[in-house]
């Protein structure tokens, strides 16, 4: 049985730090994640892997724990398949483990190292030979404890619902059972985001902790506005006079009673005028929320009065008529 490297898995040195281990497998797991590769086996082997690395270097007394491990792990191999123990008085690798560690080498038990990762282990078999008895001597094989497995469930939202965030009440299958769970959906969340909710997933074994609950985010068309990351987009409509004198128009707003813009005058069809920070709100990492941006389309009247027809053609006069004293 080969030692895990669990360095070499995250490519980090052992002398990394835990910023830099957290952000290394976040990349990794992005990367290698079974949504990202359906299908993959050598991708799923490779995510599960990711995982068990951090579960371990992401906690800084489990690490010091395997990084003792490692500086024995050399003793242990050399004993081979049903040697005797390497450690001090001979007893068996499974009932008797010396760490090794800063200060100097120390024994504790079997029961004491089943308990070196909270009572949980999500590792391979090797961590699990390592604690359960695997060496000859040693006591029975404990049941494992596992971590239960994480959950993916659809949900759709209203651009309103996602605006303002959002509690809603699902019905899920987990563990054989249906079940209720309400779950929260924070402001501003990106339409396919995936939102997770922890300890609501398949439930665990021998004690060990439930999975998380995934919800990818679907977010439904809006009659008015159009979302684009954090910015919302609307059409505005504006009289013709207003476009070419210039004035004050109302601008529709997704929560709220409209915002008042002021346009200058020759206001061309198709000009944008950007609204700061009425956008969607911030969620997650970003550090601001978004704006609004109002499109401009010149509205014709649908019918004319005589008295409007009269104006219209007044000005189409001026416009043909050559320009005289700079007028």
């Amino acid at each position: 049985m080969k030692f895990k490297d669990y360095y070499a898995a995250l490519g980090v040195q052992k002398t990394a730090k835990a910023a830099e281990i957290k952000r290394a497998y976040r990349k990794l797991a992005r990367k290698h994640h079974p949504d990202v590769n359906p299908g993959d086996l050598a991708a799923e082997r490779r995510f599960k892997e990711i995982n068990e690395a951090h579960e371990v270097l992401g906690d800084k007394e489990k690490r010091r724990k395997y990084d003792d491990l490692g500086a024995t792990w050399q003793m242990y191999e050399r004993a081979g398949p049903g040697g005797a123990s390497p450690f001090a008085g001979g007893a068996p690798f499974s009932a008797q483990w010396s760490t090794g560690g800063r200060g100097g080498a120390h024994t504790i038990s079997a029961e004491e190292a089943e308990d070196l990762f909270g009572g949980v282990s999500p590792f391979s078999d090797f961590f699990q030979e390592f604690f359960s008895g695997g060496a000859p001597g040693g006591r029975a094989r404990a049941s494992v404890a596992r971590r239960g497995q994480d959950v993916e469930h659809p949900i759709t939202l209203t651009l309103e619902e996602v605006y303002d965030g959002t509690t809603r009440r699902l019905s899920l299958r987990t563990g054989g059972r249906l079940r209720r769970v309400d779950v929260k959906i924070p402001a501003g969340v990106r339409d396919g985001a995936r939102v997770r909710v922890a300890g609501e997933g398949e439930p665990g074994t021998g004690g060990a902790a439930a999975g998380d609950l995934f919800l990818r985010v679907r977010q439904t068309p809006h009659a008015t506005f159009t979302r684009r990351g954090q910015d919302l987009h609307v059409g505005l409509a504006v009289p013709v006079a207003t476009a070419a004198l210039g004035g004050r128009v109302p601008v529709p707003r997704l929560r709220g009673t409209p915002l008042t813009l002021k346009i200058p005058a020759a206001t061309q069809s198709g000009q944008v005028f950007r609204l700061k920070g009425h956008g969607m709100p911030a969620s997650g990492k970003a550090r601001a929320g978004g704006d609004l941006y109002a499109t401009v389309s010149v509205r014709v009247p649908a019918q004319l009065t005589v008295s409007q027809r009269r104006h219209y053609e007044a000005l189409a006069a001026l416009e043909t008529a050559p320009a005289t004293n700079g007028e």
